[in-house]
């Protein structure tokens, strides 16, 4: 282990971290550290301890190193990687809130959240590149800061962390649904009942590997999405939507698994005739709320409907 691993953090090399093993059963190194280190995926975790930037009660450490009550880990973050393939866009950024931590913006449609294959720019993060110059390096190479996403086509609140520790808490606040984000949308159909909770594993669609759908346990990740009636509007209804978990498209497959598609969803309502021209879905999320990743203050947003979101619902008024 060199010196700077000790001498990083405060030159501002890196960072170093102090860790303590509090479980009773003893855990691989190398799985605990991801279970603590969200951020970062098991692969890099296995790469830094393979560099020599772990310790474990002061001793250079391997993968497969047992862990027991009590144990100190010395991780030491290497800074980050600079991100010359990512271009900053000046963008005209709606911004809900913004300090030094963090930064909440009201989304637009047809925006991406991050680059990615045949994407590559004029997404929200080339923005926040102008916006926030500090941003690069964060959370990985495509999505620096990116706490949680938004689909293309999805409005609506959407928090970005300014720094590294930022985004773990606010990660973490999201696992442990301490985090709360509310959605509204118009769907297809009219519920029977007030509210309900959809609960069901999705996955890749099984012959459209562009599309997701409920599958299997076994061949997805768990989900569960709580709903609630706002307004009966003749064959259509105003839905919100607060999420447990945070799987792609998940509200869309949701509501597509259980008949009431989302109106002008160009994936799971396709062929479906729509009220007015829509460019994409109406779902919109409409709140925000967490505590502040540094200050523990308790902080709610909350971003106005679209346009054309709300000339929809005059026209289905006007119906009913």
């Amino acid at each position: 282990m060199t010196e700077e691993f000790t001498q990083s953090f405060g030159e501002g090399k890196g960072q170093l971290l102090k860790l303590f093993y509090s479980k009773s059963l003893p855990m691989r190194l190398d799985r605990w550290l991801v279970s603590q280190r969200p951020e970062q995926s098991r692969t890099r975790i296995q790469k830094f301890i393979d560099a020599g930037f772990v310790r474990v009660n002061g001793t250079q450490a391997q993968a497969k190193t047992p862990l027991r009550h009590g144990d100190e880990v010395q991780l030491w973050v290497p800074p980050p990687e600079p991100l010359p393939y990512l271009k900053p866009e000046e963008m005209n950024l709606d911004v809900l809130f913004e300090d030094e931590h963090l930064i909440v913006v009201n989304k637009p449609a047809g925006l991406a959240v991050h680059p990615a294959p045949g994407n590559k720019d004029g997404t929200l993060v080339n923005g926040l590149l102008h916006h926030c110059p500090n941003l690069p390096g964060i959370s990985g190479k495509l999505r620096p800061g990116v706490v949680h996403r938004l689909d293309k086509d999805t409005t609506g609140c959407i928090v970005i962390a300014k720094s590294q520790t930022a985004l773990v808490k606010l990660q973490v606040q999201i696992q442990k649904r301490i985090a709360s984000r509310h959605y509204l949308a118009v769907v297809h159909g009219a519920p029977k009942s007030e509210a309900g909770t959809i609960v069901g594993a999705i996955g890749r669609h099984p012959t459209d590997r562009k599309k997701y759908a409920v599958v299997s346990d076994e061949k997805g990740r768990h989900a569960c999405t709580h709903w609630q009636l706002v307004e009966r509007l003749s064959d259509y209804s105003l839905m919100s939507f607060k999420l447990d978990t945070g799987r792609t498209h998940q509200i869309r497959v949701h509501c597509a698994h259980v008949g009431h598609p989302i109106v002008g969803d160009p994936t799971y309502s396709r062929c479906r005739k729509l009220p007015i021209n829509l460019s994409g879905q109406t779902l919109h999320a409409i709140k925000l709320i967490l505590n502040h990743p540094i200050t523990n203050i308790r902080m709610e947003f909350e971003a106005p409907i679209p346009d054309v979101f709300h000339n929809l619902l005059v026209v289905l008024r006007k119906r009913k």
